[in-house]
């Protein structure tokens, strides 16, 4: 046991340690505590929720030596990228998951996750570009735009054809100096009054290149971007363009979410002697004898914990509070209630008995087409689909619509996606649908204009309960699924501080903008911006 506890401490300090990226101004973050396991007798803790943010937090309080029990009340960990088996209607075996997602290089805190399981991260393949597509012609690619700033920006302007002279001309330069250096939280304070649609007015981008080069940012929050806060706005800008040499080129599963990654890392949590308990929903959480916790789950079982990590979705962190009245006070309470989920969005995916044109790539985002935001030739990069492709002849697309009306018909909806599909991908038209599913859902977190203030952090006023996800507000210069990775983690070493024990190191890129010259050109858009 102790033998198989220090090698974990040995594969942890490599993973913390090592430059997780190219990009040599990467920010290190070291974790407070003076020891490297808990001692004596080891506390307890409950983190409720298995998606990215329960299992990084639940992971890094394992790996301590804390008695860790993670409940989650799907049937399987993953959160909002988890997977379920399905029978098609050929009789093939298949996993239907809720969509696509790109693990970009700069995701250094969930590569850190993913590394307990797969230390060289071979789980992941690169896809070679991201091409994005106006249906009035115009396509952009990243692949041949540079990587570090800020000859990414001049090297997408460039290179891309929806950047005319007279488009360049008609531009607002001054408009766009809050994105030169982002700061968070001060970011928040300049832009969060502003929709994210406003404040790409006020830049006169060209129309093409706008829909390309920003919205693309905007639908990440499956948001409108007339009710998105341009500051998130302007740190998803940052994290992937202007801050980071990283690049805008990223990685995907080469298999399905449970297979590539769930499952392995609930192999390591089970190593480390931590409970793992899905189909287990969290009733209510209550202060208990001393400084515990009592929660009680739906079955009626009741448990004492020392700490407790929500790692919920909005609903479910918004309902399990108002079921646990003695749990913060009343501000945090309130606060908590304010909690929104973006609008309902639109998982297809289609089984074609034949393939797509040789030359597609296996992500296209487009813009133009109705509700159709992107398509994935899902058998580009996955095993599984790629393995019934090939047997079959045929091809696994699938298909995304963000921010869609709550009460969309929904079946008319699909099919409208599908024909837009088979307008960008021509050669689609006579394909067959061998079998469909689609998934339909609203629990992403909304981040409204004005709405940063009202967002909890990671701590609570119970200094044994901790948040965490992505609808958790950070001062790290971090977003989406990294949002969740990073706060899963700064949530465990939170309480791992309390008993005295050294975290998890972190990574972000830089907090501020990269060039001295930036930085004074964007201050003169400082104390405050108008649109």
């Amino acid at each position: 046991m102790a033998a198989r506890h220090r090698a974990h401490r040995r594969r942890d300090r490599g993973v913390s340690a090592r430059r997780p990226g190219r990009d040599r101004r990467a920010r290190v973050l070291p974790p407070a505590g003076n020891r490297d396991r808990v001692t004596g007798t080891p506390p307890s803790a409950a983190v409720v929720g298995g998606g990215i943010a329960g299992l990084a937090a639940a992971t890094a309080l394992a790996e301590r030596g804390v008695r860790v029990t993670l409940v989650e009340r799907g049937d399987a960990l993953g959160g909002r990228l988890a997977g379920h088996r399905v029978t098609l209607a050929d009789g093939s075996a298949a996993t239907m998951t809720r969509g696509f997602h790109a693990f970009f290089r700069q995701y250094y805190n969930l590569r850190q996750l993913l590394r307990r399981a797969d230390p060289d991260l071979r789980m992941l393949t690169g896809l070679p570009d991201y091409p994005l597509l106006h249906r009035e012609g115009a396509r952009d690619s990243f692949a041949r735009v540079p990587r570090t700033p800020p000859f990414n920006a001049l090297g997408f302007v460039a290179l891309s054809p929806s950047f005319g002279a007279r488009d360049l001309l008609r531009m607002r330069p001054a408009a766009a100096l809050p994105l030169l250096d982002v700061r968070v939280p001060e970011i928040y304070r300049r832009l969060d009054g502003t929709s994210a649609h406003a404040f790409l007015s006020a830049i006169r981008f060209p129309t093409a290149a706008r829909h390309l080069a920003f919205e693309v940012f905007s639908r990440s929050f499956f948001a409108d971007p007339a009710e998105l806060s341009a500051a998130e706005m302007a740190l998803m800008f940052h994290i992937y363009f202007l801050g980071s040499a990283e690049g805008l080129l990223f990685d995907v599963p080469a298999e399905p979410f449970p297979q590539a990654l769930w499952e392995p890392l609930a192999d390591h949590l089970a190593r480390l002697g931590a409970r793992v308990r899905p189909g287990t929903a969290a009733e209510r959480l209550a202060p208990a004898d001393g400084d515990g916790l009592a929660l009680t789950t739906a079955d009626g079982a009741r448990e004492r914990f020392d700490a407790v990590v929500l790692a919920l979705d909005t609903d479910g962190l918004r309902d399990l509070v108002a079921r646990s009245p003695a749990l913060g006070d009343a501000e945090w309470r309130a606060r908590i209630d304010k909690l929104r989920a973006a609008p309902p969005f639109l998982v297809s995916r289609y089984w074609l008995d034949r393939p797509v044109a040789g030359h597609r790539p296996g992500f296209l985002g487009t813009s133009g087409y109705g509700a159709l935001d992107n398509i994935t030739v899902l058998n580009a990069f996955e095993g599984e689909a790629a393995r019934w492709a090939h047997r079959t002849g045929g091809c696994v697309l699938e298909l995304h619509a963000y921010a869609r009306p709550p009460g969309a018909d929904r079946a008319a909806e699909q099919r409208l996606l599908l024909a837009r599909a088979r307008e960008v991908y021509p050669e689609l038209r006579e394909a067959r649908v061998i079998d469909e599913r689609h998934a339909w859902h609203a629990d992403c977190p909304l981040f409204p204009v004005g709405g940063y203030g009202d967002r909890p952090p990671v701590r609570t006023p119970h200094p044994a309960v901790m948040l965490a996800g992505d609808l958790v507000r950070s001062t790290l210069p971090v977003a989406l699924m990294e949002r969740a990775a990073t706060t899963g983690f700064l949530a465990a070493n939170a309480l791992l501080a309390r008993w005295g024990v050294r975290g998890q190191t972190l990574w972000t890129v830089p907090d501020r903008g990269r060039s001295a010259a930036f930085r004074t050109l964007a201050s003169l858009a400082r104390p405050a911006y108008r649109p």
